[in-house]
């Protein structure tokens, strides 16, 4: 399961280096980060929210978790949301854990998490389990226009 065509022909279109990344299949940035032995912060994870009547794409380290409330205020919506997976496949038709960090893809917008910004580049989901895409940090924000904001918190070390 190769990059998604369209996630491939959008970054060419806009001369944006990538190199794809091939690994076993995966299904979360976490897995994907110890498949390949990179750190978490090496690697991204995008979630849909729903921020009051509209929809974005949110993309932080795999390293961190959103902080709902910081985002809620981030955005000044009055309700924020994680969207489930019936929306995912509703509104992006894509399965669980295939969203890319690509939101203009799909006529939304981008918001990147700040420490995002502290590494030079990222390894993202390609809409595939088995195939990745590295790509520039400050390529996919000037890309996607994204909004940069602090709305994540660094997940705690497991025992």
């Amino acid at each position: 399961m190769a990059i998604s065509k369209k996630i491939e022909g959008y970054l060419k279109k806009a001369g944006i280096k990538y190199e794809v990344v091939k690994h076993k299949k995966v299904y979360t940035a976490h897995d994907l980060a110890a498949t390949l032995k990179k750190k978490l912060n090496a690697v991204a994870k995008s979630l849909l929210i729903k921020a009051d009547k509209r929809y974005i794409v949110v993309t932080i380290p795999a390293g961190y978790q959103i902080d709902l409330a910081k985002l809620k205020k981030s955005l000044k919506a009055q309700a924020v949301r994680i969207a489930g997976e019936p929306e995912i496949k509703k509104i992006l038709k894509l399965k669980l854990g295939m969203l890319p960090p690509f939101a203009n893809l799909h006529k939304l917008e981008l918001m990147l998490d700040k420490a995002l910004l502290k590494v030079k580049d990222v390894i993202a989901n390609a809409g595939s389990f088995t195939d990745s895409v590295r790509v520039k940090v400050k390529d996919l924000h000037k890309l996607e226009n994204a909004r940069v904001a602090d709305f994540a918190k660094k997940l705690k070390k497991r025992v």
